[in-house]
């Protein structure tokens, strides 16, 4: 059961930015002798994602190691927003947030370590993975039921997307029940 410091509003969030290892991948690097690596993405959490750009919420990744397996993985997914080799995750964040218009409370991030902790203070909603570190998950307002490279992202993208669909548009609006007689 997923662990909930405060009662998220996820129907605010327009920007989904996060790690990469430890988020998107279980935190494994396979270093391969002839000098490439490799890492496991979850397809379930690709396909959130997509359903996310799809509805309009903006995505991003941070990621403190640059990694070609990560720029091929963010190319496959259509990331608009990667960025590699950056420890100062809150600064890349409040940056990205500003130049599409946003607020902290619009974010949302999701982190598992030490480097990562302002970034999910300063978002409206900061999401750890279970394994994440004692740091990361003190800061989090939400810690997914489902570990970190194996739908811990989708879970976050499923609830995004449930609320986004709740919640009243100008094209739908919601009518009371009728009373009961």
């Amino acid at each position: 059961m997923p662990r909930r410091r405060s009662q998220p509003d996820w129907s605010r969030v327009r920007l989904l930015a996060m790690d990469v290892d430890g988020v998107l991948t279980d935190g494994t690097v396979l270093i391969l002798a002839a000098g490439g690596e490799g890492k496991s993405f979850s397809i379930l959490d690709g396909h959130g994602l997509r359903l996310l750009e799809r509805a309009g919420v903006v995505t991003a990744w941070i990621s403190g190691r640059a990694s070609e397996a990560t720029t091929r993985r963010a190319r496959e997914l259509r990331i608009p927003h990667l960025f590699q080799g950056r420890l100062d995750k809150r600064t890349v964040l409040a940056d990205l947030a500003g130049r599409l218009g946003l607020t902290a409370a619009d974010c949302a991030y999701i982190g598992d370590d030490e480097i990562d902790v302002e970034a999910l203070r300063w978002a409206g909603i900061g999401i750890a993975p279970a394994a994440a570190m004692p740091a990361a998950l003190a800061a989090a307002a939400y810690v997914p039921a489902r570990p970190a490279g194996h739908g811990a992202v989708r879970e976050v993208c499923d609830l995004i997307l449930a609320a986004r669909q709740a919640r009243p548009t100008p094209r739908t609006r919601r009518v009371p029940a009728p009373r009961a007689r």
